[in-house]
């Protein structure tokens, strides 16, 4: 049976590696700025299962060097 590819988990694997970074080394930075798990696939089957919050995906960008923008769209509820 084929494994469903979490499109999330690309984007965010895509943008360590973009980083100039391994899992690894992103791993090991969270666990020391932010206290997560130390443990590499404790993160990667967070990532594969969807189960990253919603406040670790902000840790996350902001130690990969980006910032999370909400942006209202043009004539959406105006």
């Amino acid at each position: 049976m084929k494994k469903n590819i979490n499109p999330v988990a690309l984007e965010v694997k895509s943008m360590i590696l973009k980083s100039g970074y391994t899992q690894s080394e992103i791993v090991d930075m969270m666990s020391a700025d932010f206290g997560w798990s130390g443990s590499p696939s404790n993160f990667s089957r967070k990532l594969n299962e969807g189960t990253l919050r919603y406040d670790q995906a902000l840790e996350l960008a902001k130690a990969l060097g980006y910032e999370n923008r909400w942006e209202k769209v043009r004539g959406a509820n105006d």
